[in-house]
């Protein structure tokens, strides 16, 4: 079972090697082997990235917008058209099943190209009149932009940030995860294949040190990360030093409050997805489940039915329901998490164990607001029920964390339900469904779950900037 790539890097429309990096094993998480190996980028293959982004982006930009477009959407057709070979390929990458990868990770990749690749022959400026005189505005690229990815949907990511980014001007150097290298490397011939221009969408390799070396350097005008609020700090401050425009996509601890007068079906599937699919490890789930009091044996009842009835294994088969954790820290992180709510009084309603790299769905109920489990990101198939009573409560509850990334609320009364949402600190939300995130709609958060927004029209006033001209039409009135 090998994923090799033709090389660690793609630059300035080729694939680039350069063994003096540090090698970096991709392992298959669902068994341990090594499927790939590929090198870090050293300083010369930085530097030729960067180099060749900037080199392609002015005349990329001089572009009508529907030509850029027009790119943007063959590389999406060319996605659709090897999707199952894509889909097998982040499977080995991740370690999710074949039944998510084929529906959720390069399709909406694929959405966000065809998306955004429509939209921007519509953005326009504005003009002003100023009784005689007038002034317009300009929508112009920023020029060089860094997308940092992270390891749980690789693929998906590199799409969400080129997508805007490349149709608005820009060029691009992606570094994904160290964890997940592979997908983003089909992206970029995937880009080539369809038209566009070498160099404006580089691939690099790499851990911190790379990304770090990325995000400061002059040539850099913007920088998007999707990850940990740890790293974002980091980021955040290198980008500072030289004033770039930054998005951050970071953690959350989300909650997802289900009235007694809610469909309890619908509400159990939904906290299930919003726990267990890709294994939990993903950072807009409503982790923290708010369950009114009159419903709450109930739910716990029929939760744990279907959870138990969930089916993992190997993610190649078409019938796994659930994949392995995508490393074996990562595994031992969720497992101490679940240790630690053990030992903090929790009730565990369901799973709670490990085989290998696989972590059984997992249910706590009497979780407390103080306990870890209900404070920090497990990033795990591992569900925290909390019961309260009423709305005001459990407002207050919700808003009760450094997190703001998305909230849900499940119930039948409609104006309770906007009432809420609009109550809550969180930049994504959901009624009566949740981690729904079509390409459309805006996705981002508030408070330490980061700045700025990935997709719909939002998204592209993130990769420009606005220019203003004044157009005076008579002579200067000059006092001097």
């Amino acid at each position: 079972m090998i994923a090799q790539p033709k090389a660690s890097h793609f630059v300035n429309g080729c694939w680039m090697e350069d063994t003096a990096g540090a090698p970096i094993d991709v392992l298959y998480p669902a068994t341990g082997a090594v499927i790939a190996r590929v090198h870090e980028a050293t300083a010369a293959v930085i530097d030729a990235a960067l180099a060749s982004a900037k080199a392609a982006q002015t005349d990329w930009a001089a572009r009508k917008p529907v030509e850029r477009g027009r790119i943007l959407r063959r590389a999406a057709d060319l996605i659709r058209e090897r999707g199952d070979a894509l889909a097998r390929l982040e499977t080995l990458d991740t370690g999710k099943p074949l039944q998510e990868t084929l529906v959720a990770d390069w399709p909406s990749g694929a959405d966000a190209l065809e998306y955004f690749g429509g939209l921007v022959a519509s953005v326009t400026g504005e003009s002003i009149p100023l009784g005689g005189d007038f002034a317009y505005t300009l929508r112009e690229a920023l020029g060089v932009c860094v997308g940092i990815g992270a390891w749980n949907y690789p693929s998906q990511i590199a799409c969400w940030k080129s997508a805007p980014a490349l149709a608005m001007g820009n060029a691009m150097v992606f570094k994904p995860s160290e964890v997940t290298p592979l997908g983003a490397l089909e992206l970029a011939q995937i880009f080539m294949d369809a038209g566009l221009p070498a160099g404006l969408f580089n691939v690099v390799q790499g851990r911190g040190s790379v990304g770090a070396g990325l995000v400061k350097d002059p040539r850099v005008a913007k920088v998007s990360l999707t990850g940990s609020v740890p790293t974002g700090r980091k980021v955040y401050a290198a980008a500072a030093e030289g004033v770039r425009n930054v998005t951050m996509e970071l953690g959350g601890k989300s909650p997802l409050i289900i009235f007694d007068d809610a469909d309890l079906d619908s509400a159990v599937g939904a906290a299930m997805m919003a726990n267990f699919y890709s294994a939990g490890q993903v950072c807009s789930n409503g982790t923290r489940v708010f369950v009114q009091k009159a419903i709450l044996p109930a739910f716990l009842r029929a939760l744990a039915v279907r959870a138990e009835k969930i089916i993992l294994g190997d993610p190649l088969d078409m019938a796994t329901q659930m994949g392995p954790l995508v490393t074996a820290a990562q595994v031992d992180k969720v497992m101490g998490y679940v240790d630690g709510a053990v030992a903090q009084g929790a009730r565990l309603v369901t799973g709670g164990k490990r085989d290998g790299m696989f972590v059984q769905p997992t249910v706590f109920a009497d979780v407390t607001d103080d306990m870890i489990l209900a404070r920090e990101e497990v990033f795990g198939p591992v569900m925290a029920v909390l019961a309260f009573s009423d709305e005001d409560e459990v407002v207050s509850r919700a808003n009760d964390t450094d997190f703001g990334l998305a909230a849900g609320v499940f119930t039948a009364d409609l104006t309770r339900a906007h009432r809420v949402i609009g109550a809550l600190q969180a930049g994504t939300c959901w009624i009566n469904t949740y981690n729904l995130t079509p390409v459309e709609m805006p996705f981002g958060g508030a408070k330490l779950s980061g700045v700025g927004r990935e997709n719909g029209k939002a998204a592209l006033d993130y990769y420009s900037q606005i220019k203003s001209v004044y157009v005076g039409m008579g002579p200067v009135d000059a006092p001097y």
